[in-house]
């Protein structure tokens, strides 16, 4: 028979458990929507920005989802929850995932070298400028391993000269092939440049190894099992009217002007369209959200395990020499106990494990919004104070 006195002890530790929770939901259960929106609002006043999509999530649910501004100056269309976006390089951290799949499935190794699985690669050379008019090719010191292509230290320039003028317009295969006739750039593992060359390549090594075309592969192991119902290479024609459109300042400064995605191709929906592991996604917040929750459950969603919790720390940690300044992982950002990335429009994503919060800034503004990124820090700040959490 269990004793009073062990009974009493259950019952403590139940009203601790409780209490836990509840003290770190206090906070998003008493927050008023709108909140965060409002310390927005004078960006969009000032023409900074068009409009965005901000959100707030931890482990296990969105805390919050606001809008504010328009998705079209032109229309007067107001800037909706499940609006589209171009993620642009948000999707480097999504195919670094997709190829640990396949390191947790004991089909390839970190330290294999490209050329095990692209043999393409074999006899790359080295760039060398000895003055102004000679460049002199020598061979590599180690060969280039599958952490330097996702780590960005590949010595792999940022593209080939075959990917113009758009970034999507040769087939996955063709691309890497481009690049195993560009010389590097830097001996692998020795200096960060940021690579979507290299990024490209991982996609390429998932196609070789799963015998699946990447997008497929993406579509089986990551998108279906996270629900994330809105992410593709190819927004259809539904998809395409809720897309946010892309602004840039004018020629003034002072407003803002509708402008394409120069780096892809139209129609967006355009099947001769390449997927691009590298920069070529678009997607929701509510999509960006799952794959971060996820990521912060140490590679669970909803009880199922997408990846291994060996595999998310070895993402989620800094993958770069010591040597080096820059702080990255395997396709993300790394900076202390804060991870994330960017795309190309400004949108963002941070996941920081010791307060256990998810933001994500979703924006289209080429290149960065004349604030110079002060919205998305504004907003992260107030998230942050909003809904600080108990780890």
């Amino acid at each position: 028979m269990i004793s009073n006195r062990f009974q009493l002890l259950v019952c403590k530790l139940a009203l601790i458990l409780v209490f836990s929770s509840s003290n770190s939901s206090a906070q998003a259960e008493n927050y008023e929507k709108g909140s965060l929106t409002k310390s927005l609002q004078p960006f969009v006043a000032s023409n900074s920005l068009a409009g965005a999509v901000v959100l707030v999530a931890n482990k296990e649910k969105i805390l919050t989802i606001e809008t504010v501004g328009l998705q079209d100056i032109k229309t007067d269309k107001k800037m909706q929850e499940d609006c589209v976006f171009w993620i642009a390089s948000q999707s480097k951290p999504i195919t670094a995932a997709a190829l640990m799949i396949l390191v947790d499935e004991g089909k390839l190794s970190l330290n294999d070298p490209i050329e095990k699985y692209l043999p393409e690669f074999r006899g790359i050379r080295i760039a060398i400028n000895q003055n102004d008019e000679t460049i002199l090719l020598k061979k590599t010191q180690r060969l280039i391993t599958i952490k330097d292509i996702l780590n960005h230290t590949s010595g792999m320039p940022f593209r080939s000269a075959m990917e113009v003028p758009t970034l999507d317009g040769l087939a996955l295969r063709d691309a890497v092939r481009s690049y195993a006739m560009t010389p590097l750039q830097s001996e692998p593992g020795t200096k960060y440049a940021y690579s979507n060359s290299g990024i490209n390549t991982a996609g390429r090594i998932i196609e070789v190894v799963s015998n699946m075309p990447y997008e497929e592969f993406l579509n089986t192991k990551l998108f279906k099992p996270l629900g994330m119902k809105d992410t593709t290479f190819w927004p259809n024609e539904e998809q395409i009217s809720r897309l946010a459109k892309s602004y840039k300042p004018d020629a003034t400064k002072n407003n803002l002007e509708e402008t394409v995605i120069s780096q892809l191709i139209y129609p967006l929906n355009n099947p001769k369209r390449q997927p691009m592991p590298a920069g070529g996604l678009f997607s929701t917040a509510k999509d960006v959200a799952y794959f971060c929750q996820m990521v912060l459950n140490m590679g669970t969603h909803k009880g199922m395990k997408i990846l291994s919790e060996k595999s998310i720390l070895a993402m989620t940690t800094r993958q770069t020499d010591s040597s080096l300044k820059e702080s990255y992982g395997l396709g993300w950002s790394v900076n202390g106990e804060n991870y994330g990335h960017g795309g190309a429009q400004s949108t963002n994503m941070n996941i920081d494990i010791k307060s256990n919060l998810i933001t994500v800034y979703m924006v289209q503004h080429a290149g960065f919004p004349k604030d110079g990124g002060k919205s998305k820090d504004v907003f992260k700040k107030s998230a942050e104070s909003l809904f600080k959490q108990n780890p």
